[in-house]
């Protein structure tokens, strides 16, 4: 398969599949002119990276679980610990959505008044449902943030 056909059929544009044919995680098997050219199982591989990527699992760490000869070397242990971690990005997600579907029928005068949409603020403001960005000196920036 030419690189245009493994591009159509995956869904992902050919400048996708020259990276990971760069990065080792497929590999083209010729060329037919200038354009390479694909085993049919290059599809089953994309699709594995694919799901990798869903989940959350950077290219480097699905490199290392797509063994060179096409089979996975899955290390289910890996695997574990991302079931984990997606059960604690689950938690989080839903605790905001509760907190955003609470403030949506918030009875309080003001959001800044509620105390369960504080809670939320606060804890949103310390980092615990994800990374928190550096501030930045535009002014602009902070009052958009200190909007409420």
């Amino acid at each position: 398969m030419d690189i245009g056909k493994v591009a159509k059929s995956s869904g992902l544009p050919p400048s996708t599949l020259r990276y990971y044919e760069e990065k080792g995680l497929i590999k083209s098997v010729g060329r037919h002119g200038l354009r390479r050219v694909f085993a049919a199982s290059v599809l089953e591989r994309l699709a594995l990276i694919s799901l990798g990527r869903a989940v959350g699992f950077s290219l480097d760490e699905i490199c290392l679980m797509l063994g060179p000869d096409g089979q996975p070397r899955i290390d289910r242990q890996r695997l574990s610990d991302k079931a984990d971690e997606l059960d604690r990005t689950i938690q989080k997600m839903m605790a905001m959505r509760d907190g955003l579907r609470h403030a949506a029928i918030c009875s309080a005068p003001s959001h800044m008044e509620c105390p369960k949409f504080l809670r939320l603020a606060g804890l949103a403001g310390t980092g615990a449902f994800g990374p928190r960005k550096k501030s930045s000196p535009n002014r602009a920036d902070r009052s958009v943030a200190g909007a409420g």
